[in-house]
């Protein structure tokens, strides 16, 4: 007996597995912000063709990528492309000492901002979580001729 069996295909539930439900909070939860680090090139969602994917700013990179040397995770000769001027020399000066490096803790970036001294000229400052201190951080970041930004110039807060 030669018995062919055909699958059909299940229906999805179509409910939501149950939720907590907090009558203490009002209004619904705060919105949320991501936890872990932007997603690699292949976790990131795919967008639509002629969608633009948003950029992140050059503040934002630039801090991520100051504190990572600062706080020891990364060498100093990884920002060398990224730097013109003195500003790679104040880098190599600051990262002997370590001021953003935290012990048991990863130092994060706690808030930004920045002001625009003149077209192309970025002059911004960061918060920096560092265990249970708050820490700052402030560098210069100016527009080239390539269109790519580079840190001119760095400094962190008294250690």
């Amino acid at each position: 007996m030669n018995k062919v069996m055909s699958r059909t295909p299940q229906p999805r539930p179509r409910h939501r597995p149950p939720t907590r439900r907090d009558s203490r909070r009002p209004g619904g939860a705060p919105p949320r912000t991501p936890s872990r680090p932007a997603a690699t090139h292949a976790e990131r969602p795919r967008t639509a063709p002629g969608t633009a994917v948003p950029q992140p700013r050059p503040t934002d990179l630039f801090a991520d990528r100051l504190l990572a040397v600062l706080s020891g995770r990364r060498p100093v000769h990884w920002m060398l492309r990224h730097t013109a001027g003195r500003a790679y020399d104040d880098l190599v000066r600051l990262a002997e000492r370590g001021p953003l490096r935290a012990f048991g803790t990863r130092s994060a970036v706690h808030d930004i901002g920045y002001y625009v001294p003149s077209e192309g000229t970025l002059e911004v400052f960061a918060r920096i979580c560092a265990g249970d201190r708050l820490r700052a951080m402030a560098f210069r970041l100016e527009l080239g001729q390539d269109l790519r930004w580079r840190c001119t110039a760095v400094e962190t807060g008294p250690t």
